[in-house]
């Protein structure tokens, strides 16, 4: 399931994937996988992409990944 609060949330700061998976120190592929639903982060990539895109990390473990950013 698509995980819309990453992209609204990536969108509004003007980051690309590239930027998210720099600063969390992940591929770029990867966190496509992340945002589109197809992979779960571990719980260290989840706070640390949270802390970038200001969301509350617990949202990427969350059954609907619908919910806005803050």
């Amino acid at each position: 399931m698509m995980r819309i609060f990453l992209i609204d949330a990536r969108k509004s700061l003007n980051l690309t994937h590239q930027d998210v998976a720099d600063y969390a120190k992940i591929k770029r592929q990867y966190y496509g996988m992340i945002e589109s639903g197809d992979r779960n982060p571990s719980v260290k990539v989840a706070k640390k992409i949270a802390e970038l895109l200001k969301v509350d990390w617990a949202l990427f473990f969350e059954e609907k990944g619908t919910k806005t950013f803050r």
